[in-house]
């Protein structure tokens, strides 16, 4: 799934805080922009059987 917001790349470089927008360009700097939000899957998600394991005793 991809997030709408989206992050200039260059951010850390060119300005002074991450500049936000819905389009594949930053409107400041012009540099490409990328997806916002982390990836929702951690290989080092150490609590993940537990979430699992409550998630199957809801459905039942």
């Amino acid at each position: 799934m991809k997030a709408d917001i989206r992050v200039c790349s260059a951010w850390r470089d060119r300005h002074d805080r991450p500049v936000y927008t819905l389009g594949e360009v930053c409107p400041e700097c012009g540099a490409a922009t990328e997806n916002a939000v982390p990836a929702p899957f951690s290989p080092e998600d150490h609590y993940g059987e537990y979430r699992r394991a409550l998630k199957r005793r809801r459905r039942q």
